[in-house]
Formats: structure tokens, sequence, C-alpha cells
């Protein structure tokens, strides 16, 4: 006998023009949720019924929804009616006050969907009007007139990640300066003030991926020193992605030739930030293998 499958997980994401739609979709993307934007409503069901047959590779759908959709709008309600039984449907209202989202249009001298002839406090009153019913039925709702991008982003993130959600996912690259410093890195910490491998005959044909270049290097005075501080500065620069919704960061180790001490020092340094909470490591080697 065989477990049922878990309903599919459903949100969809609606409100006020301006008050941060496209926010909250980028930030559901970092969490892994697959996002829909500008989906008519008359869609909605058969975007369910296409994740449902994917079953637990598409777990968690977020649809955006807003006036864009003009006279499919109005369908809205009847289909979020529909589409609650079988599903875990929630939907998430986004509103901010009109002084905000005045400022928000001006700032981008663009007019409001909804403005037609008259200004841009006719179209925010002739949206809330077309709003207010599902905003009323609505599951969150979240006024975002003083909240920045980033705290919009901690919130959507505090609400809809799951625990295996990492806060950060952590790359860290080892290369050779010979060859070029990387461009797409966030910081780059340099190996070259210990000892050279290359130099030691036995030791040369090996990589740090190999035990006995490995121990040699992390044997060496100040590379004990130099990971341990080098770990313990990074502490507080991973906790403050997480909480500014950086989700992806690069980090990279180099040394002559990226063979020898750069590898053996990402790989020891991968275990200690591996250890922090909401950190995900991934390693690559940027430049093993070249001659």
């Amino acid at each position: 006998m065989t477990d049922d499958p878990l309903p599919q997980e459903v949100l969809i994401v609606t409100g006020m023009s301006g008050a941060g739609r496209s926010t909250v979709a980028n930030a559901l993307e970092d969490l892994g949720w697959y996002v829909v934007d500008n989906l008519p409503p008359q869609m909605l069901r058969p975007l369910v019924d296409l994740a449902e047959k994917a079953g637990s590779t598409l777990p968690r759908i977020a649809a955006v929804v807003d006036v864009r959709g003009r006279d499919f709008f109005g369908d809205l309600q009847e289909i979020i009616h529909s589409l609650r039984d079988g599903s875990q449907l929630r939907v998430l209202f986004l509103e901010a006050t009109d002084s905000a989202l005045v400022r928000r249009f001006e700032q981008v001298r663009r007019p409001h969907p909804l403005q037609g002839d008259g200004t841009l406090l006719d179209g925010i009153e002739r949206e809330r009007v077309r709003l207010h019913p599902i905003r009323e039925s609505s599951d969150m709702v979240i006024d975002t007139s003083d909240l920045n991008i980033h705290q919009l982003a901690t919130r959507i993130a505090e609400g809809f990640s799951t625990t295996d959600t990492p806060g950060v996912q952590v790359t860290l690259m080892s290369f050779g300066f010979k060859y070029g410093t990387p461009t797409d890195v966030d910081s780059i910490a340099d190996a070259r003030f210990l000892p050279n491998p290359f130099w030691i005959p036995e030791l040369r044909a090996h990589t740090g991926l190999d035990p006995e270049v490995s121990d040699y290097v992390l044997a060496q005075e100040g590379a004990s020193e130099f990971l341990e501080s080098y770990a313990a500065s990074l502490k507080p620069v991973l906790a403050g992605y997480q909480r500014e919704n950086k989700r992806h960061a690069t980090m990279a180790i180099g040394c002559t030739g990226g063979k020898h001490r750069s590898v053996a020092l990402t790989r020891a340094l991968a275990t200690r930030l591996a250890s922090y909470p909401g950190v995900v490591v991934n390693v690559k080697h940027r430049d093993l293998g070249r001659e």
C-alpha cells in the first residue's frame, strides 16, 4: 500500500499595482517556487493540472494575477473557490497606502494600468474597488507601504520557505592567478603565502584533492590560522546575506596554478562554512586539470 500523494501547493499572488508583486515573485523563485507572472485566471486550473501531473518535480507553484488580466480578472473569485478543493491553495494580497503607491509610480514614471484619462489616484481608487472582494477573502495580506524590497523579500522568506530551503547557497572556487582572477565572485583570498607543493618533486604531479598534498598544505605555518580567521570573518557576512535575501554568493581562493594550495584550502573552508545555519556549500575547482 502506498501513501497518497500530497496535494499540490498553490499560491496566488495578487494585490495593488505598485505594491511589490515583482519583488514577491523574485523572492518566491529564490525559495524554489515555480512562478508564472501575469497569468490570466482562466489558466490557473490548467496550470494546477499540469503541476499535479508533474508530481514531486513541481510541488509548489505561484501565479501572479493582477489587473493586467483585464476582463479575465472578474472570474478570479470563482476560480479561486474551485481551486480550494484538492489543492493547498493560498491567496497572498499585497497592498499599500495611496501615498506610497503614488510615490512609486512617479519614481518609475509610468501610468497606473486603470488610470485612463484620469489621475494616478483615480486609477488607484478604481483598482481598490475592483480588488476589494479578493482582499477580503485572501489568506494573507501584506501592507508594503513601509517596506523596502529587501524587507519585503524577508517577509516572503519567513512565510513561504521550507525547512530545507537554504538561506544562502555558497560556491567556493579555487583558481590559479596565472590564468586570471575570476570576475564573478564576491570575495577573493590569496593562498600564495603558503609554501608551494609544486616545488616538492613527490607532490608536483598530485593535486589538493590528494591526501598527501592536502595534509602538506594544511600542516604549514599559518594555514590553520588562516582557515579559522577567514571562516570566522565570513560568518557575519553570510548571516547578513541571508537577512538581505542575497541567496547566492561566490567566494574564491587562489594560488599560482590553482592545483595545490587553493584546492586544499577551499575544501577545508567548505567544511567549516557548511556548519553555519542556513548555508549550503558547493565547491568548484576552476583550473584543476590545466597544464
